[in-house]
């Protein structure tokens, strides 16, 4: 969980508004709360209350909710 997401391809597999279930596409920018991933066209998907599955790996996203230059010094 302490590598960089942006570039790599994720899966929403669970998330408090059920029309991101299934959200399928590139992580282009994450801030401390959200992800935004492209696909047909650029969602905006909350980590609070997510699941994601990046690199076949289930993320929960309440444990990422970190900005990601802090994410590596807070994640163990």
């Amino acid at each position: 969980m302490k590598h960089e997401f942006i570039g790599l391809p994720v899966r929403v597999t669970d998330a408090a508004d059920p029309t991101l279930r299934g959200v399928e596409g590139i992580i282009i920018d994450e801030t401390k709360h959200t992800f935004i991933i492209q696909n047909d066209g650029r969602k905006q998907v909350p980590k609070r209350h997510a699941s994601f599955e990046i690199h076949g790996i289930e993320v929960h996203g309440d444990d990422i909710a970190y900005r990601p230059e802090d994410r590596i010094r807070k994640i163990k």
